[in-house]
Order: structure tokens, then C-alpha cells, then sequence
């Protein structure tokens, strides 16, 4: 099958990943919480060539700071990122749905990142509230891009209730367990039409490469980069496995076999009278 990768550049330059009608070169999203300082953050963020980073509004001064510290949310604005806020604490429809609209207005945009939980120590999400929470939303005009289980039947039903995308975890939230059930990944993938982000449980570069693989069209990501002891090495190298990845998935593996297979022709080979 012909593919538009003609080289690296060329496949930046034509690959674009598409969320509601808005196009953007990387198909990495990064997290900004958990880093060991603003300039640690900045750099990895920098590094890993995201354009879209995602804030957790329950946890980030949302008004102007009158100090000299910039806030989060400034010091990303003025480096062009898109802000993604998100409703992680969240554990009702009604705390996501505040929270949502708190964001709206503070950050002046229709983007949400849907997490409404369920339990507090394996930070699952509650998938009726998740469901009820996307209704509302999705009625109110926000572009709603939910976290959820690796569950097919509740991606399908969230890509019925309007969502612009499924945002399944690959294990728990900072678990770094990468990608526990793959094939349910697949499953997601043939069933559901909308944008398949991998969201949550990445734990090293070889995760992300591997979530592209299956089929994802974008990996987010916070913990394995905030956490590693380089961070902003790390952040590279997540940019560069999620490309890999990408250009791999869309080439085609070679089907995994049992036996050996010669890599060269045997027939006509010179032997031994």
C-alpha cells in the first residue's frame, strides 16, 4: 500500500493529526504537572515537540498572578501551546461539568479533557458519570476528549454521545506499566471511527512507539517524562518513538511466524556436487 512518507520531513509536513476540524503537526500531548520546576517543564515540553499540553484546573492558579512567577498557564500561552484543561480530581458528572465551565471561562476554550473517577487508588474512571458528564458537555459545545478504560463497548458509546475523541488507558495513571491489553487497543481501533489516543500508563519510549503501532493516533503522556531522571531526554525521546511508531504502523510489520524464513531466495543458490 503506498504511503505519503517520502522522508521525515515530508511525513511532518503531511501527516497531521485532526481533533474537531483543528490540525496539528505532533501527535504527542504532553501533561504539565508533576515536574521538579518551571524551567524543568518548559524544557521538556520543549523537547518533545507537543503542541498541546494539558492543565489541571483544580490544581493551577487560573487568575493572573500578581507576583513575579508567571503561572502555568501564562508561561504556555506565551510559547503558542494549546491548552487542554482538564477535570482530573473530579468524581461526579456535576464536579466535571463545574469544573469544565470553570475552565471555559478562565481559559477561554470549548477543549476539555474528561476525567471523572471512581475509585481513588486505582484512579479509574467511572463510566456511568463519564458517560453522563459527556452529555452535558456535549450539549453545552465543548469538545469533549475523554479518559476512559480500555473498554470497546464504552468508547463506542462515547463516540455515539459526541465525543471528538476516545482517550483509553494503556494500565493506571502513573503506573508506567505501558500497554497491558493490546488487543482490546485493536479492538478500539476497528470500532471506533473518531481519534484513538492512548492516555495514561506510558512508562518508557518503547510504550509510546507501541501504542502507535496498534493503531493510536496520538499518545498522552505526563508521568514517564515529569518522573525520569532526565526529564527533557526523556521528552525527546518520547517525540521520537511516537513518530517511529507512526511510520511503522502505517508501513506494515512483516506477520510473526514461528519457523525461520531465509531473508534471501534459495532457489538457485551455487552447492557442492
Amino acid at each position: 500500500m503506498r504511503t505519503d512518507y517520502g522522508n521525515a520531513s515530508g511525513m511532518r509536513a503531511t501527516d497531521h493529526l485532526t481533533i474537531a476540524g483543528k490540525s496539528f503537526t505532533s501527535r504527542l500531548l504532553m501533561g504539565s504537572g508533576g515536574y521538579s520546576s518551571q524551567q524543568v517543564m518548559m524544557e521538556s515540553l520543549e523537547e518533545s515537540g507537543c503542541e498541546i499540553v494539558t492543565v489541571a484546573v483544580r490544581r493551577i492558579n487560573l487568575q493572573a498572578e500578581s507576583g513575579r512567577n508567571l503561572s502555568v498557564q501564562d508561561l504556555l500561552r506565551a510559547k503558542s501551546y494549546t491548552l487542554l484543561p482538564n477535570t482530573a480530581g473530579c468524581y461526579t458528572a456535576e464536579e466535571a461539568v463545574f469544573t469544565a465551565e470553570l475552565a471555559r471561562e478562565a481559559l477561554e476554550t470549548d477543549w476539555i479533557k474528561l476525567e471523572v473517577l471512581g475509585d481513588r487508588e486505582t484512579l479509574y474512571p467511572d463510566a456511568s458519570e463519564l458517560l453522563r458528564a459527556t452529555e452535558t458537555l456535549v450539549r453545552k459545545d465543548f469538545v469533549v476528549l475523554p479518559y476512559c478504560t480500555d473498554d470497546p463497548v464504552l468508547c463506542m458509546r462515547l463516540a455515539d454521545r459526541g465525543c471528538a475523541a476516545v482517550m483509553p488507558l494503556g494500565a493506571p495513571i502513573g503506573s508506567g506499566q505501558g500497554i497491558l491489553n493490546p488487543y482490546n487497543l485493536d479492538m478500539i481501533r476497528a470500532r471506533v471511527a473518531l481519534p484513538l489516543v492512548l492516555d495514561a500508563g506510558i512508562g518508557t519510549a518503547s510504550d509510546a512507539a507501541r501504542a502507535m503501532e496498534h493503531g493510536c493516533d496520538a499518545v498522552l503522556l505526563n508521568s514517564a517524562v515529569s518522573k525520569a531522571g532526565n526529564p527533557a531526554l526523556m521528552a525527546r525521546a518520547m517525540r521520537q518513538a511516537v513518530e517511529a511508531g507512526r511510520a511503522a504502523g502505517r508501513a506494515g510489520r512483516i506477520p510473526a511466524k514461528t519457523l525461520a524464513e531465509p531473508s534471501s531466495p534459495t532457489p538457485g543458490l551455487a552447492r557442492r556436487s
